[in-house]
């Protein structure tokens, strides 16, 4: 019997479903026929209306609000995509959700990162790819391959056509500095950190700033925003100390209330941040700048199927 060709399908989940569309049409295809619906408890329902059998299957799914349904929605795409004999199953998940729990930071407290990882792997993916984990240590939380894309590249190129003079990119903690250090190499300037304190979750007090900001255009960098907490007391504290104007970029944004109230009256001139989460159409104006990651994803997903290295994307000379 000859080889059958390999053939790809990607499925989108709820979570993010403008993303998934996106995905595809960089990659050529169409999005799979799936039915996902709700009982009326709440119990989640999942149905492949295709064919899956023998096909190397992408599940594109963030882990958005309401982040537990968004989770146990993958997992049961990822349950009937196994028992309706896929070849492989890999889990898109652009914005990872309760990776923020990766360790331990005081007694009685869970790792919630290794127990999604867990979850994955029980119910049956074979590969992830996701962007800009809270740590990139979270990788090792899983036995299966993780290709682990960044936007930094996306994000720099933004900030590069703004041809901003005398920047300086601020770490909002000493945990981002390593990653904003290499955002800073990107932009050819300077890096700041502030020190944050944090009395309890979602409330953060910046205490100093360490770096040269008077008189410079900081940029400060996160992965994630939720509350805006964090970003808009940062940028209170370097306008503080002389800073001439402040950016904010992160590739999740989240923006939990309070944060657009927040952002809105805060001094920040813009938020960049990606869709791997979406921001209402509505709120995609004034402070708030939207780029997509569709191209970064979609390429990946495509050397992922054709067996090609998924690194040559971290290649600044690699053109999306």
């Amino acid at each position: 019997m000859p080889d059958r060709p390999k053939r790809m399908m990607v499925f989108s989940g709820t979570s993010n479903p403008e993303l998934a569309e996106d995905v595809a049409r960089n990659l050529g295809v169409e999005l799979g026929n799936i039915k996902i619906r709700q009982f009326a408890n709440g119990e989640i329902y999942v149905r492949f209306l295709e064919s899956v059998r023998g096909a190397h299957v992408f599940l594109v799914q963030s882990f958005t609000h309401p982040v537990n349904d968004t989770l146990m929605e993958l997992l049961i795409m990822v349950d009937a995509a196994k028992r309706a004999s896929a070849e492989t199953i890999t889990a898109v998940i652009p914005h990872f959700g309760y990776a923020r729990q990766d360790k331990k930071s005081a007694a009685r407290e869970p790792i919630t990162a290794k127990l999604v990882a867990d979850l994955l792997t029980t119910a049956g993916v074979d590969r992830v790819i996701t962007m800009d984990l809270h740590q990139g240590q979270i990788q090792g939380f899983f036995d299966q391959p993780v290709n682990h894309l960044t936007a930094l590249p996306i994000l720099a190129d933004y900030f590069e056509s703004l041809k901003l003079e005398n920047c300086c990119v601020v770490s909002p903690d000493v945990g981002r500095a390593k990653a904003c250090l290499k955002f800073a190499e990107m932009l050819g300037c300077s890096l700041a950190i502030m020190h944050k304190g944090r009395p309890e979750h979602n409330v953060a007090e910046i205490t100093h700033v360490i770096g040269e900001v008077e008189g410079r255009v900081c940029i400060i960098a996160d992965d994630m925003i939720d509350t805006a907490g964090s970003v808009t007391e940062g940028a209170k504290a370097l306008t503080k100390a002389g800073a001439t104007g402040v950016y904010v970029t992160a590739t999740h944004g989240i923006f939990s209330p309070p944060a657009y109230e927040r952002i809105e009256s805060s001094p920040v001139v813009e938020v960049v941040v990606t869709n791997t989460v979406p921001v209402p159409v509505e709120r995609r104006h004034g402070k708030i700048h939207v780029l997509s990651v569709a191209p970064l994803i979609a390429a990946a997903v495509d050397n992922v199927f054709n067996d090609e290295s998924v690194s040559e994307l971290f290649d600044p000379d690699f053109q999306l």
